[in-house]
């Protein structure tokens, strides 16, 4: 075990040990619902110089682990930002999200360049470099990307939804759409060798639409370009481990952990934690899975979800999170009490917990 391993709990997690109480970081947690980071949107014009300015992107990073505690901080970025470095038009709009010049054909897939990738990334690796040096030694850093199912969709669709005409390309023109998440997927490896080159102690891959594909369509644009990036970025950076989040998978959760050679798998909100930890086809970590809206609730039921996921994955490597990023509605307050009731637990029986909470004591 290397020295970042000992020293960072989710590394240690990452690694196969089981540890109480778990390390925890939280999906989006910098974002939207902390007035610091609202004050430093204001003056940064838009997001995209937000996410490329490594000054601004460095702070974003860092607040939710200063404020909070974090045992991770995951970088400040956007799952798009690869295909505008490509070259594809972006664009955030207030109030709808990222709007691209959509893929038509593969006449306009041909006009995204892969030589831009390094230059147009540049800044984020800046970020990455930047955010580790000022992180506290056992906080881990994780980069990430895009998986290249989710990020195609909004490349063919032009903007977040259904992703409709996606789904029928998939059908009407499959050649297109495997086109495009080859594309994908080549610049992935690089772009997320860089970011650990650049100082990231580990990659998540998200996948939030994965689940809008059935079994044989998630195996070809899911598992497979994921083995590729897994197996690419292996041999590059072999002590680097990868997680993998593809929400909403249901069953071909299974497959994906025992072909991708991912170290970690994000559960979704929908998961059923301990029956997933013993339907495991391989060991891996489990991270999750409480719902970001009943963190926003906050109140008697947010203490006991925290306790009751984090007692039913004891004694299985576990990082706690959500099952999807945190909505920005969320009180501030909230995350500090889900940091505080997490790390005040003590060791105990499973069995103790679901009496004293069946007895309502």
């Amino acid at each position: 075990m290397t020295g970042k391993m000992i020293d960072r709990p989710i590394l240690r997690v990452l690694a196969g040990e089981a540890i109480w109480p778990p390390p925890v970081w939280l999906m989006r947690q910098a974002g939207r619902y902390l007035p610091e980071y609202r004050k430093l949107r204001a003056t940064a014009g838009n997001f995209i110089a937000l996410s490329t300015t490594p000054a601004m992107a460095t702070e974003v990073t860092l607040q939710p682990v200063r404020r909070f505690g974090m045992d991770a901080a995951i970088l400040f970025s956007d799952i798009l930002i690869l295909p505008w470095a490509l070259g594809q038009k972006l664009r955030y709009a207030e109030g709808e999200g990222p709007l691209m010049e959509r893929i038509e054909d593969l006449a306009g897939l041909d006009a995204l360049d892969l030589n831009r990738l390094k230059p147009g990334t540049e800044s984020v690796m800046e970020t990455v470099s930047r955010v580790r040096t000022d992180l506290p030694p056992r906080c881990t850093l994780i980069g990430f990307a895009g998986s290249p199912f989710t990020v195609a969709c909004y490349m063919l669709d032009g903007k977040g939804g259904n992703f409709a005409r996606t789904m029928g390309l998939i059908y009407s023109d499959p050649g297109l759409v495997a086109a495009v998440i080859e594309l994908v997927t080549t610049a992935t490896i690089d772009y997320l060798s860089w970011q650990i080159e650049a100082g990231a102690d580990c990659v998540m891959l998200f996948d939030s639409w994965a689940g809008l594909l059935p079994p044989d369509l998630f195996r070809a644009h899911v598992i497979h370009p994921t083995v590729r990036i897994v197996d690419a970025l292996q041999a590059r950076h072999p002590d680097v481990p990868i997680i993998g989040f593809p929400r909403l998978a249901g069953l071909m959760a299974l497959p994906y952990i025992a072909e991708t050679g991912i170290a970690g798998f994000g559960m979704d909100t929908g998961t059923d934690a301990p029956s997933l930890a013993r339907l495991l086809p391989r060991k891996v970590a489990l991270q999750g899975n409480l719902d970001p809206l009943l963190l926003r609730a906050g109140g008697v039921s947010l203490d006991h979800a925290v306790e009751r996921i984090a007692r039913e994955m004891a004694g299985v490597p576990h990082i706690f999170n959500l099952g999807h990023g945190i909505v920005p509605e969320t009180p501030p307050d909230h995350v500090a009490m889900l940091i505080e009731r997490l790390r005040s637990l003590e060791p105990a029986p499973l069995e103790e917990f679901r009496e004293a909470a069946t007895s309502g004591s």
